[in-house]
């Protein structure tokens, strides 16, 4: 692509390509989404079997590479549901376990490809919260990751709270489970979403130097990093992100799917031929669906209010740039390439003259004069700022029939 900035579909910065910014990533990220397991964990989120399968294959569709569907210990409709998207499901199933051998029981009984075993790796967490020695710790993971990995499962070792961990500590833990037990991959977890960019590229590539594994990305968001801090782990070598639809997930959510999917793609041009970027607007309105959690207008990339303007001046852009055919001059990204519904004017307080013209067009009414407007566009100020909220198109219909002939 001549001019990966600005394509058929987007158009953003050309500065994120030229030699002084431009980063590389691994050739073959992968992404692992986490929606029914950590999505879950959000206060008051509830998937019964039939919603965890129903978005998994939602997931599939869209060309995520891995499913983490749950964890087996927790009831046994979640592990009928793991089972379940394991059996059915077009994509690699993973199950959450806890570095227990009875877990790993519970994830073969499963017929999952891996699991993504847990243990606390900051001695804050293991002294404090499990009541444990850092040796009990170091045991426990050695153990079943080995008897995991004895019994053919895919195992990424997940050390919670990574990002607080004295590193020295950390890195040992990693490398002898590796050399003792059993890890085909570790994950970077800032189980706190505390860290920075700049941390995170520094953590991923001791990782990297000390332990010959793959990396997995496990961002939270706390601090609204989550994104860019699994952005700069891959800058740093990592290879698996872990997401979620919405970002939802434990307190404060998760690393978006949809966000960072759009990010690589379109800001910095990373291929993803498996990904259907068209559905990334109906699989956020599904999970919204099912979990009942409302996304705010202004989400990114899947926020209700990314192509709707009630600005005079912007709709009087749009209505130039739509009939020269150049809608990619206001809108970073085209609605359709990322399955968003088409530009909207809508009509309040900020509208100006253009507004009235469009709308007016729109609902087939006749083109009003330029006096005639300034008195709808009036009428609609006064309403809008009476009702603190803007018009339907019946109560505009109603409006301007009152002043057009």
């Amino acid at each position: 692509m001549a001019e990966p900035w600005k394509t058929d579909k987007w158009w953003v910065s050309p500065y994120n390509f030229i030699e002084e910014t431009k980063v590389e990533f691994p050739k073959n990220i992968e992404f692992e989404d986490i929606t029914l397991r950590d999505g879950e964990q959000q206060a008051g989120i509830v998937l019964r079997k039939d919603d965890k399968l129903a978005i998994a294959h939602k997931l599939a569709e869209l060309g995520v590479d891995r499913i983490e569907a749950g964890m087996p210990a927790v009831s046994a409709d979640d592990k009928a549901a793991i089972k379940a998207i394991a059996k059915e499901v077009d994509a690699k199933t993973f199950a959450f376990t806890r570095c227990m051998k009875g877990d790993v029981d519970l994830a073969l009984e499963c017929d999952v490809d891996g699991v993504i075993m847990e243990i606390p790796s900051s001695d804050h967490i293991i002294e404090h919260a499990y009541a444990w020695d850092l040796e009990t710790a170091l045991r426990k993971s050695i153990e079943a990751t080995a008897y995991s990995g004895e019994h053919g499962l895919y195992t990424c070792f997940f050390c919670i709270d990574s990002t607080r961990a004295d590193v020295d500590w950390y890195l040992n833990l990693l490398e002898k489970v590796s050399a003792e037990g059993h890890a085909d991959s570790v994950a970077l977890v800032d189980t706190f979403g505390v860290c920075t960019p700049e941390a995170t590229r520094y953590l991923t590539k001791k990782i990297s130097e000390r332990i010959k594994k793959p990396v997995e990305m496990h961002m939270h968001n706390d601090f609204g990093l989550a994104v860019a801090n699994s952005i700069a782990g891959l800058q740093a070598g990592a290879e698996v992100v872990h997401t979620t639809v919405n970002a939802i997930g434990e307190r404060l959510g998760n690393c978006a799917l949809e966000e960072i999917l759009a990010a690589l793609r379109m800001l910095y041009g990373v291929d993803m031929p498996k990904i259907k970027f068209e559905k990334l607007y109906e699989m956020s309105k599904f999970v919204q669906e099912r979990t009942n959690v409302k996304m705010p207008p202004a989400k990114p990339i899947v926020g209700d209010n990314f192509f709707v303007t009630e600005s005079g001046i912007v709709a009087g852009w749009w209505k130039r740039l739509k009939e020269k055919g150049m809608p990619l001059v206001m809108y970073p990204i085209l609605p359709k390439a990322i399955g968003q519904e088409d530009v909207r004017i809508v009509l309040g307080k900020k509208s100006g003259l253009p507004s009235i013209l469009i709308k007016a067009e729109e609902l087939g009414l006749p083109e009003p004069t330029e006096e005639q407007a300034l008195e709808i566009l009036a009428k609609v100020k006064d309403f809008a700022i009476e009702n603190k909220r803007i018009l339907t198109n019946e109560e505009f219909e109603e409006m301007a029939k009152g002043v057009l002939p």
